[in-house]
């Protein structure tokens, strides 16, 4: 069962949501907040898989949530839900620690899909988030695609080359039990070499680990 906190300052657009993840027996709400700061006191009390959090929230917004629940509550993995796609609240998301980015325009059964994989231990963005990412890593002009792409490269060197193929796959959005699988490797094992990645790396997250894998020709 998939534990999930959602945080919505609309009463009615958090109804919504629970009704749409109600659909699935796999995932559970624990707790609804109302604003960034019961997010945090929830996630702490009920320690859910998945913190599901607007952005536009009183007294903390979702954004300010997800780096104090990741920094206290690590194990719960951070979605961010908006109608927001500007790519100011994208970065700062990500920098932050999300796994996840989703739009509440998409379709419901991207929402169901998105908490899964992060649950998981996977990254997911909407369809929508991930070319404007994608985008903007292309879109570098001249040095600077080419410089990100060199210290793409330095950041990867020190890495295994179990370790580079373990981040090539968490760089095209597999889960653990999916590189398990695709590597002959139990999942456990999997776990371990995404940690170690990430300390080498130095990055917070699945979704920073993928941006390096792509930088440096890991993904294409």
């Amino acid at each position: 069962m998939i534990r999930v906190v959602l945080a919505d300052d609309e009463a009615m657009v958090r109804a919504g949501v629970r009704a749409i993840l109600g659909t699935d027996d796999q995932i559970d709400v624990v707790a609804e907040a109302a604003d960034g700061a019961e997010a945090v006191d929830a996630v702490l009390k009920h320690r859910p898989d998945v913190a599901v959090l607007d952005i536009r929230m009183p007294r903390m917004d979702g954004l300010a949530a997800g780096a104090e629940i990741r920094r206290t509550c690590p194990d719960t993995a951070v979605v961010i839900l908006t109608t927001f796609s500007e790519d100011a609240y994208i970065a700062r998301a990500l920098g932050d620690g999300a796994s996840g980015f989703l739009l509440k325009s998409g379709d419901p059964r991207e929402l169901i899909a998105g908490l899964k994989a992060v649950a998981e231990g996977a990254a997911y963005l909407s369809p929508r988030v991930a070319q404007r990412v994608i985008a903007e890593l292309s879109s570098g002009a001249g040095g600077g695609a080419m410089a990100r792409a060199a210290a793409a490269k330095e950041q990867v060197s020190a890495l295994t080359p179990r370790e580079l193929e373990v981040l090539g796959l968490v760089g095209a959005g597999l889960s653990n039990g999916e590189i398990a699988r695709r590597l002959y490797l139990v999942e456990g094992t999997v776990k371990a070499y995404v940690s170690a990645v990430l300390l080498r790396l130095g990055v917070k997250n699945r979704v920073q680990a993928a941006i390096v894998a792509y930088e440096a020709g890991l993904v294409t």
